[in-house]
């Protein structure tokens, strides 16, 4: 079995998990939406329940995909230490920025640092 890092690396797979993600849908408006074929995205659907990402309902003659996300809590906790660098680095450009001038030099060659004669 696939881990959810693998599960995960296939862009397509992460397009149908951020549809799934807003609400149950049916195979057929899965393909739609991504415009891929319907084999190919039932493939996807297989692996990412395979993987338990996602539950399949009956709905009368349709089946329902929607989205399980607590699998999704190892890709989490792996991510949360990137999360604290991320943090450290955005609040230092915002120190920077904070430290710069509010009005920018004008730039070389603007006719403002042009001599008149």
């Amino acid at each position: 079995m696939l881990s959810a890092f693998d599960v995960v690396a296939e862009p397509n797979r992460r397009r149908i998990l951020d549809l799934l993600r807003e609400k149950r849908r049916p195979v057929g408006e899965l393909v739609e939406r991504l415009g891929l074929t319907q084999p190919t995205v039932s493939k996807h659907l297989r692996v990412l329940k395979d993987a338990r990402l996602v539950d399949v309902e009956q709905d009368a003659q349709r089946r329902l995909y929607r989205l399980r996300p607590e699998p999704l809590a190892e890709l989490d906790a792996w991510l949360q230490p990137y999360r604290a660098l991320w943090s450290q680095r955005l609040d230092a450009l915002e120190r920077h920025l904070d430290s710069m001038p509010d009005e920018p030099a004008p730039a070389r060659g603007s006719t403002r640092s042009r001599r008149r004669r």
